[in-house]
């Protein structure tokens, strides 16, 4: 019988691979989709700027002001706030820029003025964007947003700040608070479906439309404040129990597919402090996040420095691996009006993804797609006979197959059955290939080019126990 895998899907952990539908995966690593039911190597990166102080990369985030030209890139790294005109000058160290070492730092917008501050520290604020200057009276807390015509600022406590109407710099005439009731201190504030939305790190959430304070029905909020990213008013978080999207309504999971990345029952799914601290963001509707290492307990293949990733148009995954781990994302638009992705690493530097880059940086990005095929009738052996893949020509991936009755890693034998430089390829299995399950592997590991795998067929005879 003829056996066509030609729709690939994405990362499947939480369905029985006995269950799997043909291109389903069990592995997926750098790689993407931008054709339906193929698979591409992600691009890579190179660096962005210099390191400035060289110390860890804690916080990127962007403001472009209102004459529609003029942007600012900022980073906070060692204590020290930086900006970079335009998103192209070197880092330049703001005046008034000094931060307690290692605190997180939020921001906001308003009549072109931008505030920022940190937990317990000075909030400050800027009009020309390269100095700030301290804030008379305002709340020293970390989390910002802009709404209803005023400034409003969260964190430490329970306490929803704002400001005077229209004056971000003035906390005294027309600014108070209201007292966020329940369990936990704030931890994020964003807007979504034209409310503000104030989460707490026990997991409630609030929303307030400028009269009313509303809970909403949840207790998953986002345990990490950082992982806070959205597209389209939709927005994206990790939580313990998941990655949530929210629209306004309440929190719904999403991440069922990788629940084994996440925990699992051999404890090695995300490491427990990462929920609190793993940075997120959007670019081009997939979601990343920064989560370190994992090893699910299906196919017990550990990812060191994983970045999980979420195709918010396809409503797949997939996980994602850089030479250098992200200590913080940024998604902003150059001057010439192309969204970049930028992220910074514990090394201080900082490096622009995506594009034409076909390495990380000088470094070979390894791509790993693996699956099981059961045809229907897991329990009956086959006789494998060939395998006729397809590919991009030029593609310096390799396939290898695994015959077996098991999952058991030490158990797979992989037989590499050729390469796919040509585009396409027809490999014959050795004399004798039989077994119940075949897993098969797509693997590459360049610095100097990218491919699209568009599936394989397979022949082969159920010939019963």
């Amino acid at each position: 019988m003829r056996y066509p895998v030609f729709n690939l899907g994405s990362l499947n952990l939480k369905v029985s691979p006995f269950l799997h539908k043909e291109g389903d995966l069990i592995r997926c690593l750098n790689l993407e989709k931008d054709q339906v039911g193929a698979l591409k190597k992600r691009p890579g990166y190179v660096s962005y700027l210099g390191t400035a102080n060289g110390s860890a990369v804690i916080d990127l985030f962007t403001w472009q002001k209102d004459d529609g030209t003029t942007i600012f890139n900022y980073r906070n790294s060692g204590g020290i706030l930086y900006y970079s005109a335009q998103g192209t000058g070197a880092w330049t160290v703001c005046g008034n820029g000094t931060i307690a070492a290692g605190n997180h730092i939020g921001h906001a917008v308003l009549e072109n003025t931008m505030i920022v501050g940190q937990a317990g520290g000075t909030t400050r604020h800027t009009t020309d964007g390269t100095s700030f200057t301290d804030t008379t009276v305002a709340p020293a807390e970390q989390f910002f947003a802009s709404k209803f015509n005023r400034i409003w600022a969260w964190g430490t406590a329970s306490d929803l700040f704002w400001s005077t109407a229209g004056t971000p710099s003035d906390w005294s005439s027309d600014s108070s608070s209201l007292k966020v009731p329940g369990a936990g201190k704030g931890n994020g504030l964003f807007i979504a479906n034209d409310r503000i939305v104030a989460p707490k790190n026990s997991g409630m959430m609030f929303t307030y439309d400028d009269y009313n304070l509303r809970q909403v029905p949840t207790n998953m909020g986002p345990s990490s404040p950082y992982s806070l990213a959205e597209t389209e008013d939709y927005w994206f978080s990790l939580n313990r129990n998941g990655v949530f999207g929210y629209a306004g309504d309440r929190p719904k999971l999403l991440s069922n597919a990788i629940e084994k990345q996440i925990y699992n029952d051999a404890g090695n799914g995300i490491a427990g402090t990462v929920f609190d601290t793993a940075p997120g963001e959007v670019y081009h509707y997939d979601y990343f996040c920064a989560v370190g290492t994992v090893k699910d307990d299906l196919t017990d293949e550990e990812i060191a420095d994983c970045i999980i990733k979420y195709d918010y148009q396809l409503d797949e995954w997939g996980n994602f691996k850089f030479a250098h781990f992200p200590s913080a994302l940024l998604k902003y638009k150059a001057e010439n009006g192309d969204e970049k992705l930028v992220f910074g690493n514990a090394n201080g530097q900082c490096y622009t993804f995506g594009g034409t880059e076909l390495s990380d940086n000088g470094s070979s990005i390894e791509a790993i797609a693996e699956g099981v095929l059961t045809f229907g009738a897991p329990d009956v052996d086959k006789l494998f006979k060939d395998l006729k893949a397809f590919a991009s020509p030029g593609c310096q991936a390799k396939v290898a197959v695994a015959i077996g009755d098991s999952f058991e890693k030490q158990k797979k034998k992989w037989i590499d059955i050729g390469d796919l430089s040509t585009g396409c390829g027809e490999f014959k299995f050795p004399d004798g290939s039989r077994g119940k399950l075949l897993f098969w592997k797509l693997y590459e590991m360049s610095k100097d080019h990218r491919f699209h795998f568009y599936g394989f067929a397979v022949n082969l005879d159920i010939i019963g126990e």
